[in-house]
């Protein structure tokens, strides 16, 4: 889990979710948007705790 927000695989789990249907609602598509970016920021940070644990 990211020290400031929910963990990538959680994030991940809302957007399947989203496209549980096989098509994104024209509702959901800014939520979508927005859900990409936060997992791509718990993702990056995810990694770079990861690789600062390597390293230590």
């Amino acid at each position: 889990m990211t020290g400031a927000g929910r963990s990538a695989d959680q994030i991940n789990q809302e957007i399947r979710a989203l496209w549980a249907g096989g098509q994104l609602a024209v509702e959901d598509e800014v939520r979508y948007q927005c859900l990409v970016v936060e997992w791509a920021a718990a993702e990056r940070s995810e990694r770079a705790r990861g690789e600062q644990e390597l390293a230590a």
